[in-house]
């Protein structure tokens, strides 16, 4: 019962916070006015600024901000007991995420559609926009080459899911020429795009499509990176309608709704117990753990737990994509707070399947295991942890699907569509976010050869396919090594990544100093944000065995990237705390 009401809790809390923070930051802070012309339509080209409804721009934002990271990171940092997980997952992403996702929405929309990066040589000063740019090219380089390994994983782990995954492209397409052609309702087209989806689920594997799933499935991660890098250039340069949109909003009418099956399976199990013993749906985890082993919870619970709670990401996503597309200012509420909360409500549901749901049931090769003994086989050290997060909410979340009665096979097939599909989005929109972070600086450098979109994504794409093609760390160099190379830099990203948020926050900040709104509740989780990543990137310099300066084995690479990182942030710092005296009430030029 624990588990059912920590589930419907969370769900009421996000509602109340929608209507009551969210609407008193969109009201009373930034004012949206329905009646001013978004950048979608002032700067409307058909290629990037496209005017859409807001429910198609959630979509995209949605999945393009959830990727894995709602599911990796909750799922992993159970580790540290359930407790700590669930309290800054529901507060971080009400007072910390919806708030930083919504701030760079509006500060770019009220700025032509501008990134955040672009907004900060305004706002702060010529030089931070460029060290901006630095760490946001930084960051998306290693997301572009370790998400085609993130998504080879998920494959292998379940090549149910690969047709499925395949398939949403022409059909994605085809509605997205079928919008825009026709300007029709999107009820009709929703429906049917729905339920051919579910249908690919239930029959991907069928017949001559499980030779198929099961040959992609043994292609080398090599290849499958080079597929994915291929695919995400593609819907890099075409117009945003044509693939990335539509690819997006069809995603999250499957993954929103395989989301509320979960929920309702959730409320079943906890009702009236799972399968034919009426097992009670019961967490199976400590509230806080003995977690020997891993990094200390200060602070890396809060860079484990990205996207559930604040992600540096998102503002890329808010400030790249959404803000050119949403038709009208009032909308963005919907989109960037909404948005955020509900990828708070998934993670609170992955700390639930990792906790609770894999109680009620998982096969190993010693067997079926129930209840804690189930926990503590996924989540018997660090590294176990670490290697079967995906794992662990595949199994726990199809357990709530299964309290349906739905097939396991179904199930398992499902969820994992779930990850690779919120996985595909993140890469393919990171590419695009980097074509736009590449155009920016090849600009301000006089570069004009990558200052076109098909430069700028060559070079994007080609910088990730070279330390994407490399083998993961200490390996050899043989085929089926190749590929992992993006794990040479992920153990970075997540500092890097909160980093981002914090300097988003810098920027929002200095955009409302300079209009003499009220600052308090950005100002603190500015500084919370630039002090944690600081705080865990010098833990990971110097503390403990493995560290990257100190350690028994050092890690120069990480090293400098580390490094250099927190260089740039000091820079920032320093050049805010120089324009601060000045910032005040005066509007940038």
């Amino acid at each position: 019962m624990a588990t059912l009401l920590i589930a419907l809790g969370s769900l009421v809390l996000y509602l109340i916070a929608y209507h009551t923070y969210g609407r008193w930051l969109a009201r009373k802070i930034f004012r949206l006015d329905p009646s001013r012309k978004p950048p979608s339509m002032e700067f409307e080209d058909g290629e990037d600024y496209v005017p859409t409804s807001k429910g198609v721009v959630f979509g995209h934002h949605f999945t393009s901000i959830a990727g894995t990271g709602p599911i990796v990171g909750p799922a992993l940092a159970v580790f540290y007991g359930w407790l700590p997980a669930l309290l800054w997952v529901l507060f971080g992403s009400i007072l910390i995420g919806a708030v930083h996702d919504f701030g760079s929405l509006v500060v770019s929309m009220r700025s032509r559609g501008q990134t955040v990066g672009d907004i900060s040589g305004r706002v702060l000063s010529p030089r931070t926009r460029i060290l901006f740019l630095s760490i946001l090219f930084m960051a998306l380089t290693v997301v572009l080459a370790i998400f085609g390994l993130v998504i080879a994983n998920v494959f292998r782990m379940f090549p149910t899911s690969i047709f499925p995954c395949v398939v949403q492209i022409p059909i994605a397409m085809a509605i997205g020429f079928w919008l825009h052609r026709r300007g029709t309702s999107l009820t009709i087209p929703s429906l049917i795009t729905l339920g051919i989806m579910y249908l690919s689920v239930v029959y991907g594997d069928w017949g001559p499509l499980h030779a198929f799933n099961s040959a992609m499935a043994n292609l080398p991660v090599l290849v499958w990176v080079a597929l994915l890098l291929l695919y995400s250039y593609i819907a890099s340069v075409l117009p945003v309608w044509i693939l990335l949109q539509p690819r997006d909003y069809i995603n999250s009418l499957q993954l929103l709704s395989a989301l509320g099956l979960v929920v309702v399976g959730l409320v079943v199990a906890g009702l009236f117990g799972f399968g034919p013993d009426r097992q009670p749906l019961e967490i199976v985890a400590e509230p806080i753990r003995d977690a020997a082993g891993a990094p200390p919870i200060f602070p890396f619970l809060f860079i484990t737990i990205a996207c559930g709670a604040i992600s540096g990401f998102h503002c890329l996503v808010s400030s790249g994509t959404s803000s050119k597309q949403l038709r009208c200012e009032t909308d963005a509420q919907f989109v960037g707070f909404g948005s955020m909360l509900t990828e708070g409500f998934l993670a609170v549901l992955v700390i639930l399947a990792c906790v609770a749901g894999i109680g009620l049931g998982v096969t190993t090769p010693e067997g079926t295991l129930k209840g804690e003994a189930a926990f503590a086989a996924a989540y018997a050290d660090w590294t176990t942890a670490s290697n079967g997060s995906i794992s662990a909410f595949v199994r726990g979340s199809g357990n709530f699907l299964r309290a349906l009665h739905l097939p396991e096979a179904f199930a398992t097939a499902l969820m994992g569509v779930f990850v690779a599909s919120f996985a595909a989005t993140t890469m393919d929109t990171a590419c695009r976010l980097q074509r736009y972070v590449t155009q920016e600086l090849a600009t301000t450098l006089g570069l004009r050869v990558l200052a076109g979109k098909h430069g700028s994504t060559l070079l994007a794409i080609s910088l990730a396919a070279v330390i994407a093609a490399m083998p993961a760390p200490g390996a050899s160099w043989e085929l089926a090594n190749l590929g992992k190379g993006g794990l040479l830099l992920w153990p970075i990203f997540g500092a890097t990544n909160q980093l981002l948020g914090g300097i988003a926050f810098l920027v929002i900040l200095f955009w409302m100093v300079r209009r003499k709104l009220p600052i308090a509740f950005v100002a603190i989780p500015a500084v919370f944000m630039l002090v944690l990543p600081a705080v865990a990137m010098l833990s990971q310099l110097f503390s403990g065995p493995n560290a990257w300066i100190t350690g028994d084995q050092p890690n120069p690479v990480l090293a400098v990237v580390a490094v250099t990182t927190l260089i740039l942030e000091i820079w920032i710092i320093l050049e805010a705390i120089r324009a601060w005296p000045k910032a005040k009430g005066v509007l940038e030029g």
